[in-house]
Parts: C-alpha cells; structure tokens; sequence
C-alpha cells in the first residue's frame, strides 16, 4: 500500500515538472503580449509626457510675467516751449535719451485662449493615440496567421502520424504473409519506403513549426520551443457592428476640428491684464528735470484686435470637417466590401467541410476494406498503400479546411474591430 503511495506521489511529481516546462499560449494572450511588446508602444508614453509638458506650459501663462528692456535712443527732435522769455532759465531737453525698466503683467482674462489650447492639447493628444491603437491593431492579423499556421502544422503531424499506423499495421500484415511464404519481400520494402517519406514529412513539418515559433516568440517577447503547446482558440462569436479603432481615430479629428474653430472665436475677445513698470530714465516723467530718474507706473491694459480672416478660417475647417466625414465613409465601405468576401469565403469552406465528412467517412470505410483484403492476400501492399494515401489526402484536406475557416472567421472578427 505505502509503494502504491510512493508511485502515485513519484508520477505527481513529474507531472508537476512537465507542466512548468510546457508553454501553454492562447491568442488573445498572444494579441496582448505582441502589443505590449511591439517597438511602437513605447510612444504610449511619449505622448502622455508631452501632453503633461504641453499642458504645464501653457497653465503658466496665468502666472505672473516677468519683462525688461533698455534702450538708448537719439531723436531729431525734442519738446520745446513755443516762447522764449529771457527772465526764465528753460531746461532744454537731451535729444539722447535712455530708458530701462522691469514690468510685471497679471493676466485677468484672456478671452479663453488658454482653456482653448490646454483642449487643443488633450484632443491632439487624442489623436496621436489613436493612431497608435490603429496601427497596433494591425498586429492582429500577423499573429492570427502565425498562432493558427502553427495549429494546422500541429493538425498536419497529426494527421502524418495517423498515416504512419496505418501503414505499420499493413507492414505488419505484410510480415506475417512473408514468413508464411504467401507474400514478396518488395511488398514490404514499399510499405517501408512510404514510412520513410512520412517521417521525413514529419521533420519537415516540425523544422516549420520551430521556425513558426521562433518568429512568433519575437513577436510576444518569449523564448518557445518545441514544447510550447497552442490552445486551438474557439470560434469567434458573430457580431456584426464595426468597432474598429479607426472610427475613433475619425471621431477625435472631428472633436479636434471643433476645437480648432472655437480657438478662432477667441481671437475677437478682448484681453485684460493688471501691469506695473519700475525703472530709471533720461528724461524721467518729470521730462523738465535733468538727470537720471527713478520711476513706476501702475495700472490696467485692456487690448482688443480685429481678424478679417475669421469668417474664411472657419470656412476651412468646415471643409476639413467634410474631408474627414468622406475618409469615414470611404473606410466603412471598404470594410463593408471585405466583410462581404469574407463572409462568403467563410460559407464556402463551411460548404466544403460538411463534405469533407462524407468524404473522410468513404475512403475509411475503403481503407478498412483494403486491409482486409491485404491480409487475406487479395490486394498488393501497392493496392492498400494507394487507398491509406487516399484516406490522408482527405483527413489532411479536412484539418486544412477546419483551420482555415478559424482563420476567415477570425480575420472576419478583426476586421469588425471585434
């Protein structure tokens, strides 16, 4: 009793280390990790620090601006009084002059420029990651036909193995009526022959499968080898709406069109700010008093500008906004006329494989009745080998057929942005 216990815990064991060591991937785990993975995500990032920069930037225009200037200047002219009276001794005024001072504007209203461009920010920001996930989501299809070609090689050394028993069970046949002296040693030598065609059918199609992996394995940023195992995926449930993410994309350049036209009306607003200059000046405020003085000015500015351009800027955007709106149509039409082919590509191998049953069915039953026949001697190993063929050609046309309407309806799944 305790020897049962010791195996069972033995066999446990090594059943718990064959797990670890053996991979097992999914494609929607693949869809994520070939994402996470891709070179161009890392602009995810770029773009949310920008954003960050942009909006940082632009939030200090509500602080406090800090400005100076110097400047020394010569005129041709200066102020002077209309009448000379000899009794008064008039100041006459240097035509060299000198001013330099600091100021410090307060904005109080702007006319909404800043909300406007820290909206501009956030929608452009939109956009760049949008077209990211646009360009992210076309990975799908590269891993769609790395993971399922990887499931019909699988599906192919299957099928290649199945066809090996059969001739081994001929072959045996084939031995036994040679030692009882009621078959030729060429009949075997046939059936051998065929055995090793398949085995070198089989290097090959692993030799594919690593190849297949390896490239795969680039893509989800993990090492896999030949004991990686791929879930075969289920079949996708129909949805027929387009949840692509270019008709976001579409979406946040309009919402960014709008934007740009609200900035426009911003221009006619007027602008106030509160201001104060401190400085020294030749002539100083008092321009009759000689020297280098020192002064300050305090007060509010109100600023207001006309744009004639106005009416033609929103007109552009208009237009824009027409171009954008014919890019989405023009999209949604060409997706629609691929769903279309699609679908029918999917009802044809559907078509095909309810056939393909039938098919498989029949050459069992005349492989059955062939082996048979061989070991009762009334076929050649050539007649059996001829119908096991016939059998394999089927069983591989079918698992071929399985694979590929997954991978129609799949792309079908993609397409839709599903």
């Amino acid at each position: 009793m305790k020897r049962k216990y010791y195996v069972f815990f033995i066999l446990l064991f090594f059943s718990m280390i064959n797990a670890q060591e053996m991979k097992i991937l999914t494609l929607d785990g693949c869809h994520h990790n070939a994402e996470q993975q891709y070179p161009l995500i890392k602009k995810r990032d770029l773009i949310t620090k920008s954003l960050e920069y942009s909006i940082s930037n632009i939030s200090k225009g509500y602080l406090p601006q800090l400005s100076g200037l110097n400047q020394l200047t010569w005129q041709s002219d200066v102020t002077k009084f209309p009448v000379s009276n000899r009794n008064a001794d008039m100041p006459e005024i240097s035509q060299t002059q000198y001013k330099g001072y600091a100021e410090v504007t307060q904005l109080v209203y702007d006319g909404g420029v800043i909300r406007q461009k820290k909206s501009n920010e956030e929608v452009n920001a939109k956009v760049m990651t949008q077209s990211l996930e646009v360009e992210l989501y076309k990975l799908r299809d590269r891993i769609n036909n790395l993971f399922l070609g990887i499931i019909m090689i699988d599906e192919q050394l299957k099928t290649n193995q199945l066809y090996k028993d059969d001739i081994n069970i001929g072959l045996k046949s084939v031995e036994a009526q040679i030692k009882n002296g009621t078959s030729f040693r060429s009949n075997a030598d046939l059936l051998k022959a065929e055995l090793l065609k398949a085995d070198q059918k089989s290097n090959a199609l692993k030799s594919n499968r690593k190849a297949c992996l390896n490239m795969l394995g680039l893509f989800i940023g993990k090492e896999l080898d030949e004991n990686t195992v791929l879930e075969k995926p289920q079949t996708p449930n129909p949805d027929k709406t387009i949840k692509r993410p270019e008709l976001s994309l579409f979406d946040f350049k309009n919402e960014r069109l709008d934007l740009n036209k609200k900035m426009i009306n911003t221009k006619d607003m007027p602008k106030l700010s509160l201001f104060a200059q401190s400085g020294i000046s030749n002539p100083g405020l008092n321009m009759f008093e000689e020297g280098v003085q020192n002064y300050f000015i305090g007060g509010a500015r109100l600023t207001w500008s006309l744009s004639y351009t106005k009416k033609k800027e929103k007109a552009i955007i208009d237009l824009q906004k027409l171009e954008n709106e014919a890019d989405r149509e023009t999209f949604l039409f060409n997706t629609n006329l691929e769903l279309q082919q699609q679908s029918s590509e999917i009802t044809k191998l559907q078509e095909n494989l309810a056939i393909d049953d039938e098919i498989v069915m029949l050459r069992n039953n005349v492989k059955k009745a062939a082996l048979a026949q061989l070991e009762n001697g009334v076929i050649t190993s050539s007649n059996y080998l001829r119908e096991v063929n016939e059998e394999n050609v089927a069983i591989q046309n079918k698992s071929i057929h399985v694979i590929e309407l997954l991978l129609a309806q799949y792309k079908e799944k993609t397409t839709r942005g599903n």
